[in-house]
């Protein structure tokens, strides 16, 4: 059984996370957020690579600005945020816990190599924490 020190992020995250392509219509995209209640998915390419991400803010803004203009709302590429906070595989579930205290953050992407394999979110990080410290 691994210790509280010997975690790390591929430990605690989602292995089949939800990605959005830079194509997909925002819409769709969002219905797919709401549909399965998560705060925002990695935005990939066609290789896997990661290329921005769609949080609950980028698509409420959107959302927002398409209403007020009676528009669809366009793609995820011209909403996703570009300057994405990640976390390798091989991260400290500490290091992970303190980018998310000091970032405010509910998820993190996981790559290896650019390659998105997975999502961290807080709760899964708290939870680990909580059984760790508990045993």
């Amino acid at each position: 059984m691994k210790g509280v020190q010997d975690l790390r992020a591929r430990d605690v995250m989602i292995k089949k996370p939800l990605v959005l392509s830079p194509e997909r219509r925002l819409l769709d995209a969002v219905r797919m957020l709401v549909d399965q209640r998560v705060p925002g998915a990695p935005v990939v390419d066609e290789r896997g690579s990661l290329v921005g991400a769609l949080t609950e803010r980028d698509f409420l803004e959107a959302l927002v600005v398409a209403g007020y203009h009676a528009e669809e709302g366009g793609r995820v590429g011209d909403h996703m945020n570009t300057d994405v906070q990640t976390v390798q595989v091989d991260t400290s579930l500490f290091d992970v816990a303190t980018l998310f205290a000091k970032s405010g953050y509910r998820w993190f992407p996981v790559v290896d190599e650019n390659r998105v394999v997975g999502v961290v979110a807080r709760r899964e990080v708290l939870r680990a924490l909580i059984d760790a410290f508990g045993r």
